[in-house]
């Protein structure tokens, strides 16, 4: 009898060990998986070149599309609209603008249409910026403020009549010359910085709206007078380099967006959640692409962009919203026009 009660207590042991392992194992598994989500960073060096196209911009620009990019989604939808909508020019493409469902820092956009199509032709790196911005917002400033010291030692960043460069502190701040007027540096960006930057992946520049040589030029001003009495427009955008963030009508601004997972949060609540933030967001993208970020290459909701995947819908162009490969040696420009 005494033989088999430990028979029977050995058998039941054995059944709770294989009805409670995979358990074990899957929570284990799953641990593993939030980990691996949660140190998906890019490094200073691949944050350097993921910012290099727009670190010259004035600090406000800077601002308004580090923001839009975490709505690829809208930023698309925006640049098709201004497409069917060339006719509309001053105050009545702002009122028009006004109406469109979009995040503040898409719609700031409109008032630089180059900057808007460049950002569309290359959602792959905007998507990919977006992602850095929701995770690692410090580190993507603190990129933009290196790069600004390495165009400033090489002799290719100062004041002149299109911008004011001032320090503030050990930050480098740029600012229009003109109240009324901004300019976008056009400049090549793997190139502008002294030592020359590996080009990112797939990046696509418009013929003609990028400087092939080392150094900044400008082509005709954007007149934002017109954007002055809308809530969106230029004078409501800043940055507040000693926080490290973005801000909008005098405050911290936060994207609203659902595109990208802020992976910091990820399963508090038992899944993935995209970045905080106050502004009216889009539903975006969901799923599995954003738990596709990457480590050691180029992280990002929409990883692997440029091979098709959910975003190959919003292409209506071709080549736009891809990358479509390196062209001309170029990078990211606005101004288009004359030089001066």
């Amino acid at each position: 009898m005494k033989f088999l009660k430990q028979s029977l207590s050995l058998f039941l042991s054995c059944c709770l060990v294989l009805v409670t392992a995979p358990g074990g194992l899957a929570e284990s598994d799953e641990s593993a998986a939030q980990t691996s989500v949660q140190t998906a960073k890019q490094s200073p060096e691949q944050l350097q070149q993921l910012v290099a196209p727009i670190a010259l911009y004035p600090d406000a620009l800077v601002a308004q599309i580090l923001a839009s990019a975490t709505y690829p989604d809208q930023v698309v939808e925006a640049d098709r609209w201004m497409e069917k909508h060339k006719h509309l020019t001053g105050e009545k493409l702002g009122e028009e603008v006004d109406k469109q469902p979009w995040d503040p820092s898409v719609k700031a956009l409109a008032e630089f249409p180059s900057v808007l199509a460049n950002t569309d032709k290359n959602l792959a790196w905007a998507s990919s910026l977006g992602d850095a911005y929701v995770n690692q917002q410090k580190d993507v400033m603190n990129a933009v403020q290196v790069l600004r010291q390495r165009a400033e030692k090489s002799g290719n960043l100062k004041s002149n009549s299109q911008e004011k460069v001032n320090t503030q502190g050990q930050e480098i701040v740029i600012e229009p010359a003109e109240p009324d007027t901004v300019y976008v540096p056009e400049y090549d960006p793997w190139l502008v910085y002294g030592a020359p930057i590996g080009i990112w992946p797939g990046w696509y520049a418009d013929p003609g709206l990028y400087l092939g040589v080392p150094g900044i030029e400008f082509g005709l001003g954007f007149g934002i007078g017109f954007f002055g009495g809308f809530g969106w427009g230029w004078g409501h955008w800043g940055y507040d380099w000693h926080n490290h963030g973005i801000m909008f009508n005098h405050g911290a601004y936060s994207s609203h967006s659902r595109v990208f997972v802020n992976r910091s949060h990820f399963n508090r609540a038992g899944g993935f959640h995209g970045g905080a933030g106050s502004h009216g967001g889009s539903p975006g993208f969901h799923g599995s692409a954003a738990s596709h970020a990457q480590s050691g290459t180029h992280s990002g909701a929409f990883s692997g962009f440029n091979h098709g995947g959910a975003t190959r819908g919003f292409s209506s162009r071709g080549q736009s919203s891809f990358g479509g490969g390196f062209h001309g040696g170029g990078g990211f420009h606005g101004g288009g026009g004359g030089r001066r």
